[in-house]
């Protein structure tokens, strides 16, 4: 039979990501890749990880899978971390006010705004001439 696990969806912009926590000995793996090895800007793992640090669980008593598409490496890094926090609240109710309180349970709304007719990008309008 199948490990119990504990599922978390998050998305930014054009990423969405599927985060899948069960107990085990701290694999983290995202795309089949290692976590340091998806994701090699500085900073980014310590982000992704900021649920953990959060709640207070230990990493290593977990196993992650992740599976991501879409986006860009910012995009995708705030949609992991989304679906961290989003399984480890399905995994442990208690975590939720913890979570909340540290912002990692919120969507960050921002997307790209859509390109109008009449102007070159989203609000960018054509140099104007008088004469």
């Amino acid at each position: 039979m199948a490990e119990r696990y504990f599922e978390g969806i998050g998305r930014r912009k054009e990423s969405s990501a599927r985060v899948r926590v069960m107990s085990g000995s701290g694999n983290f793996t995202v795309n089949d890749k290692e976590l340091e090895a998806y994701f090699t800007r500085f900073g980014d793992v310590n982000d992704i990880l900021a649920p953990f640090a959060a709640s207070g669980e230990k990493r290593e008593s977990y196993d992650v899978t992740v599976l991501v598409k879409g986006g860009g490496v910012t995009g995708q890094t705030d949609a992991v971390k989304l679906g961290l926090a989003r399984a480890l609240v399905k995994l442990n109710p208690d975590l939720q006010p913890s979570l909340r309180k540290g912002g990692l349970l919120t969507r960050n709304p921002l997307v790209k705004e859509r390109k109008k007719p009449g102007l070159k990008k989203a609000r960018k309008a054509p140099t104007y001439t008088k004469r």
